[in-house]
C-alpha cells in the first residue's frame, strides 16, 4: 500500500519503529535523569536546572521525530523531506544536547572513580582531538557536502544500513560542532565568543552553496528518489529544488537563530564581569588562575631554596673576599 499525500496530519500520525533510535533515547534519557535524581540528592538547595534538562530532553523528542514520525516514512519518497530530516538531525538536536550539558551532568552526579574516569576522559588526548573547533568546522562542512552534492545520497536511499549510519553521522557531526561554540563542558577548548560567532557564520555560505546547486539543477542527480516516486509527488527534479531551497533558508534560519543565541549569552557575560571585553576578561581569568597556582608553585620552590639559600650564601662572600684582596693590592701598591 503507498503512502499518502503528506501533510502535516500525516507527520504526527504515521510512526514507524526504529530500535536502535528508541533505544539510544530510552538510555539516554533514563542516564540523565537518574543524574538528575543524583545531584538533587547530593544537593538539594541548588538542584539541576530544570531548563537544561527540558532542553536535553527536546533534543531526544527531536531525533524520535526526525526518524519514528512521518518525517521518516517519507524520506524515502520525497528529497525535500529528506532535507527537512537532515537539518533536524544535524542542525537542531545537536544544539540541545550540547546545551544540556550531559558531561557536566555526569561529574556533578557521579563519584570516583567514575568521577575522576569522566573528568580525565574529557581532557584526554581523544576528546580534545574531537572536539578541537577547526575538526568540528571540517567535519560539519564535509558532511553537509559529501551527502548531499555526491552519489552518496543514492547509496543511502537504497541501502537501509547506509541510510542509519547517515544519521548517526549527522548527530556525531553536528554535536561536535557546536560543542566548542555553544557548550559549556568542561574540555580542553575555551573558545572566545567573537571566534564562536565567526565558526558559526562560516557554515553559513556552506549551507547556501550546497542549496544553490541542488536548486539549480537541470536534471535528477538522485534517481534512487525516482523508483516507487507515488503520483502525488513532484517530478523528481522538482523535488531536489524544493530540497534545495529547504537547505538553503532553513540552514541559513537556523544557523542564524544560533549566532543570536550566541551573541545574547556574549551580552550577557559582558554584564556579568562589570562590561569588560572578552580579552581583558580572558586576562583576568588567566591571573585568577596563576593566583590560585602561586602556592603550589611556591610549596615546590620551597624544599629548594634552603639549599639554594645556602649556595648563594657561600658565591657571595668569594665574591667579597675576592673584592677585599683587590682592594689590599691597591693600598699595598
Amino acid at each position: 500500500m503507498g503512502l499518502p499525500p503528506i501533510s502535516l496530519a500525516q507527520v504526527f500520525a504515521r510512526w514507524q519503529f526504529a530500535p536502535i533510535v528508541t533505544t539510544f533515547v530510552v538510555v539516554a534519557a533514563v542516564l540523565y535523569l537518574w543524574g538528575v535524581y543524583r545531584v538533587w540528592r547530593r544537593h538539594p538547595v541548588r538542584p539541576w536546572p530544570w531548563w537544561r534538562t527540558a532542553l536535553f530532553g527536546g533534543g531526544l523528542v527531536v531525533i524520535v521525530l526526525a526518524t519514528e514520525s512521518g518525517i521518516g516514512s517519507y524520506d524515502d519518497v520525497l528529497f525535500w523531506d529528506h532535507m527537512i530530516q537532515h537539518l533536524l538531525l544535524l542542525m537542531v538536536a545537536p544544539p540541545l544536547l550540547v546545551v544540556g550539558q550531559p558531561g557536566t551532568l555526569l561529574l556533578h552526579a557521579s563519584r570516583n572513580p567514575v568521577h575522576t574516569w569522566a573528568k580525565r576522559a574529557m581532557r584526554s588526548r581523544v576528546v580534545s582531538g574531537l572536539t578541537f573547533p577547526a575538526f568540528g568546522v571540517v567535519l560539519y562542512v564535509g558532511t553537509i557536502v559529501g551527502t548531499h552534492l555526491t552519489s552518496f545520497m543514492n547509496l543511502a536511499i537504497t541501502n537501509d544500513a547506509v541510510h542509519e549510519a547517515e544519521h548517526v553521522l549527522y548527530l556525531v557531526a553536528g554535536y561536535l560542532y557546536f560543542l566548542p561554540l555553544v557548550g559549556r563542558e568542561p574540555i580542553r577548548w575555551r573558545v572566545s565568543y567573537p571566534t564562536r560567532l565567526f565558526l558559526l557564520f562560516l557554515a553559513m555560505p556552506v549551507d547556501a552553496f550546497t542549496g544553490l546547486v541542488l536548486g539549480s539543477e537541470g536534471g535528477n542527480p538522485f534517481p534512487s528518489t525516482a523508483a516507487g516516486r507515488p503520483a502525488w509527488a513532484p517530478s523528481p527534479v522538482d523535488d531536489v529544488h524544493i530540497g534545495g531551497a529547504i537547505m538553503w533558508v532553513g540552514g541559513a534560519g537556523l544557523m542564524f537563530a544560533l549566532m543570536l543565541t550566541v551573541f545574547f549569552a556574549w551580552s550577557r557575560a559582558r554584564q556579568a564581569d562589570g562590561g569588560l571585553g572578552w580579552l581583558e576578561s580572558a586576562r583576568r581569568a588567566n591571573f585568577a588562575t596563576r593566583v590560585q597556582q602561586a602556592p603550589v608553585a611556591r610549596a615546590r620552590i620551597g624544599a629548594a631554596e634552603s639549599v639554594d639559600d645556602e649556595e648563594h650564601l657561600a658565591a657571595y662572600n668569594a665574591y667579597l673576599a675576592r673584592l677585599n684582596a683587590r682592594t689590599g693590592d691597591q693600598d699595598e701598591r
